[in-house]
């Protein structure tokens, strides 16, 4: 399956992509060679900025960059890493949707607004009130209703909170228990706080239980992403430390979403985070990988290649190493 590298001559990770204004937009993070030591919690992972991007034809057109559109120096409230970010348009606002650790090393959700989808996006001075941990991925139903969906495991700190509250100690499940969920809420008609508490994302085996933690091939790690194909509500993310994509449906936004399988084996690199979107009649999946770097997972590339589903609305498997 033909593959594409969109911006050869920087490092852009976890992509998040919309259709605004009949152009495909890409919201990435922004690698760099930070000099930090790997570690299991991601501190080399020590992005700092955001950068738009567009393009016209997903396979073969020039992309657009508008630059820097968000730095860490613009928002009061963020010490660093400024991780998987998402947009979302309403009545003609653009809301960019990032997390970063506060001055306390904790994750939080912060926002951003904007005229255009191109920015720059002037963000609001304090993260979202309750929010936590890491990967927002915001989703537009067809009723205008607005979902964010976020949440990580390990370096995005998921495991030190249950129910909504902080933990004294971080707790991960033994392998028979339920794994750790992400988590959804609806966003407020301003768009700048959740209008509700979040809820788990429950992912349920073919047996109707919830996902246990020691499936390490189909439990959800990190990177959320949500979509909808034929009425029918997609939710994919990464296994993390098993290196896929995977994906489970569901009748409405909140779930529980049943699993299906996998979208994409694993890749170079340590993990990838992805978005799936349609345009001009096509789906695409928008991914990355640590391939142009050496393997350098920190040193990330962002790539596209077409997505497709079988008669059942079951999406084709795609190799990540076949280019």
């Amino acid at each position: 399956m033909k593959k594409r590298y969109l911006i050869p001559g920087d490092y852009m990770a976890d992509p998040s992509v919309h259709v605004f204004e009949g152009k495909v937009y890409i919201y990435p993070s922004h690698d760099w060679e930070s000099g930090i030591p790997e570690d299991d919690w991601g501190a080399h992972f020590d992005m700092r900025d955001y950068h738009v991007f567009s393009l016209e034809d997903v396979m073969e057109g020039d992309v657009t960059d508008y630059g820097m559109v968000l730095d860490k120096t613009d928002v009061p409230w963020v010490k660093r890493q400024m991780w998987d970010c998402d947009c979302c348009e309403k009545d003609g606002k653009y809301y960019l949707y990032f997390p970063a650790k506060d001055h306390t090393d904790i994750f939080r959700l912060g926002v951003a607004v904007s005229d255009t989808p191109y920015g720059p996006f002037v963000p609001e001075p304090d993260p979202i009130r309750g929010s936590y941990s890491i990967d927002p991925a915001v989703f537009k139903d067809d009723d205008g209703q607005v979902y964010v969906y976020f949440g990580g495991l390990m370096g995005g700190q998921l495991q030190r909170y249950k129910d909504n509250s902080a933990l004294e100690c971080a707790e991960f499940p033994a392998d028979g228990e339920p794994a750790i969920p992400s988590r959804v809420a609806r966003l407020a008609e301003d768009m700048k706080q959740f209008a509700e508490e979040p809820r788990p994302v429950v992912i349920l085996d073919e047996d109707g239980k919830p996902l246990k933690a020691g499936d390490h091939d189909r439990r959800f790690f990190e990177a959320s992403w949500m979509h909808k194909y034929n009425g029918k509500y997609y939710f994919s993310y990464s296994t993390g430390d098993t290196h896929l994509l995977c994906y489970a449906i569901g009748d409405n936004p909140y779930g529980p979403f049943v699993y299906q399988g996998v979208i994409l084996t694993p890749v170079v690199g340590w993990t990838t985070h992805h978005c799936i979107v349609e345009y001009k009649g096509k789906w695409y999946l928008f991914h990355h990988d640590s391939m142009p770097s050496g393997g350098r997972t920190w040193l990330r590339s962002l790539k596209v290649c077409e997505l497709r589903y079988d008669a059942d609305g079951k999406i084709e498997m795609i190799e990540g190493m076949d280019d």
